[in-house]
């Protein structure tokens, strides 16, 4: 029997699995999908997970890969609204690192234990010291502790039907990387017809995610193409153009016995600045030192004031991609107006300290400093 079962191999289930393997812990990890490049394509990690993955190792290989942000631009209407500066947080890693999730994979693998890929979990069956996963091949595997780290797609494993509720937002965005200049500055465009985000990637790419309305879209690169022109008054080739909408849950628990949900598989925010993606990969770091002690000793004492901090940090985070998702729709006249003046007014003045440090994942109960 291993003492951890890790099921899912996407950046969080990978990112536990390799803190799990540097503290000497018996991990295995299973994927249902054969691609390891299939799945979310979220780019940004922040402060508090790169703090966190130095006890593997992988910050050092995140930095090497990735474009470092130190500042972003809030600009409306052509003009700069206001400058926020990564670079003036009180934290180790005073910055965004963006790079591709295939690189933050590559890295993430190097050091997480050998992947079982194409080995679906169907269930999860508690047997006294222990639980037994059976596989989609007729396969199972036992484990003292199971961690479910598979995205939305896996929740059905531990929740009952309608226990996560889950809100569908009717917006649409189209997204695509594209080669563009720019440097290693994050400028987010809050138009009249709605945001266009542009972050910097490695090699002079930038990834553009522009709202698409409440419609479908049926050529995306045509539709970002002319939404960036229009916006941003920027002309670009862009191809490989994708659309995807958004959702939000937050799930009542985290842990169920001898099974506990991170990440995607328990809440899910906006992929809007990779608070989804940072929100799992803290929910995994701080549970790897406690998943020692639980599976040697017995000892749980600490699980469930983990799980309160996990549970206000996913509703913190579900709040702010909701203000998120306001901010970025198309408005009228007036109210891109009045909307363009209360953000000039926040972010120039001691709110923009707040906003930056609420972006950065700094009030997350994981940050340290």
């Amino acid at each position: 029997m291993t003492e951890v079962l890790v099921v899912g191999a996407g950046p969080v289930g990978l990112a536990l699995a390799a803190d799990l393997r540097t503290r000497g812990v018996a991990v295995e990890v299973v994927e249902r999908r054969a691609d390891p490049g299939a799945g979310t394509r979220a780019i940004g990690i922040h402060s508090p997970a790169l703090e966190l993955l130095e006890a593997s190792g992988a910050t050092d290989g995140i930095r090497q890969r990735a474009v470092r942000i130190s500042r972003g631009e809030a600009r409306a209407d052509g003009r700069l609204l206001a400058g926020i500066r990564f670079d003036r947080l009180r934290a180790r890693h005073p910055y965004v690192a963006a790079l591709p999730q295939s690189d933050t994979i590559e890295v993430l693998t190097a050091l997480a234990p050998p992947v079982r890929r194409g080995a679906g979990v169907v269930t999860l069956s508690q047997e006294g010291d222990g639980v037994r996963a059976q596989l989609d091949d007729g396969d199972e595997i036992r484990a003292g502790v199971v961690v479910v780290a598979t995205g939305w797609s896996g929740r059905d494993l531990v929740y009952r039907p309608g226990a996560v509720r889950t809100h569908h937002y009717p917006d649409t965005y189209v997204m695509a990387d594209v080669v563009a200049s720019g440097g290693p500055v994050a400028r987010v465009h809050l138009e009249r017809e709605g945001v266009v985000e542009s972050f910097p990637l490695p090699g002079g790419r930038r990834r553009l995610v522009a709202w698409a309305g409440r419609g479908e879209v049926t050529d995306a690169d045509g539709f970002l193409r002319d939404a960036v022109a229009a916006r941003t008054g920027t002309a670009l080739e862009i191809t490989g153009a994708s659309t995807f909408g958004v959702r939000r849950a937050v799930a009542p628990a985290l842990r169920r016995g001898r099974v506990v949900v991170v990440g995607d598989a328990a809440h899910e925010v906006s992929p809007i600045g990779g608070q989804g993606m940072n929100l799992g990969l803290l929910d995994a770091l701080t549970l790897a030192p406690l998943l020692e002690p639980w599976v040697r000793r017995g000892d749980d004492t600490d699980l469930a004031r983990w799980e309160r901090d996990r549970l206000a940090s996913a509703r913190h985070a579900a709040r702010l991609a909701f203000l998120n998702t306001l901010l970025g729709r198309a408005a009228g006249a007036p109210a891109h107006a009045a909307r363009t003046a209360a953000l000039r007014t926040v972010l120039r003045g001691p709110g923009g300290a707040v906003f930056t440090r609420a972006y950065a994942m700094r009030f997350d109960r994981a940050a340290r400093g």
